[in-house]
């Protein structure tokens, strides 16, 4: 049987990880949790040693200080190859991906299929409870990102999404240097360079439920900016 990690960044995500870890043990049939903290203030990372004490599918990651999201996931990567991991999935932390659409997207995993990505802009997939701006920003995001690199993804900047062992022992982690949405869209990109083979599954995103979202003008304009020196590069 595959062993499959869910990896959950988190800062200041206390809350929403006492929830959602007992939530994805006892929905995903033998699912291991890596939880990768940026020293939290909040004391997420406490929060989650005591989980620890009753779940041993639960690991911890601890981190000396916030260095951003592309960085946590690249740390947990090289943990789940450590640790011998088949699948490894990205997952936020507040609840805005649901537990019910990891099923679905871990069916879709066939044995032709590489990679899995949750969408929000494919047939069936919805966002609720966003404002119209961050809609907007979101969709144009997207539209650029597709026509500038090409391929047929729709939710180039989507971060709920699903990697076989095997992309990212081909990729160089090292050289993942972009953070936040840059970061979702380069793994996709350099995915599909690599010639693995993809799907989307529709999802449906949910606003986070506790805590303040992560989003900022700094992580928009880098995905702008890093477009452009994925298709020059890669």
């Amino acid at each position: 049987m595959a062993k499959v990690l869910v990896i959950v960044p988190t800062y200041n995500e206390r809350g929403n990880i006492l929830s959602i870890v007992p939530e994805l043990i006892e929905h995903i049939k033998g699912v291991h949790i890596l939880v990768v903290d940026d020293n939290s203030p909040d004391k997420t990372a406490s929060a989650v040693r005591d989980l620890q004490t009753n779940f041993s599918q639960v690991h911890l990651l601890e981190r000396l200080q916030k260095e951003g999201l592309g960085r946590a996931y690249v740390d947990g990567f090289y943990w789940a190859i450590k640790n011998n991991y088949d699948i490894i999935v990205q997952m936020d932390a507040d609840h805005s991906h649901r537990v019910q659409d990891l099923k679905k997207m871990l069916g879709e995993l066939t044995a032709n299929i590489d990679f899995v990505i949750g969408s929000r802009w494919v047939t069936g997939g919805l966002i609720r409870n966003w404002d119209r701006l961050r809609w907007i920003l979101s969709r144009f995001g997207n539209i650029y990102a597709q026509c500038i690199l090409g391929g047929k993804i729709a939710d180039w900047t989507g971060g709920f999404n699903i990697w076989r062992a095997k992309i990212l022992q081909k990729i160089d982690l090292q050289t993942l240097e972009a953070q936040g949405y840059a970061f979702q869209i380069e793994m996709k990109y350099r995915a599909l360079r690599l010639n693995f083979c993809g799907i989307e599954v529709p999802i449906v995103f949910e606003e986070r439920r506790l805590g303040q979202s992560k989003m900022s003008l700094a992580i928009i304009s880098e995905a702008l900016i890093r477009v452009w020196y994925l298709k020059s590069k890669f």
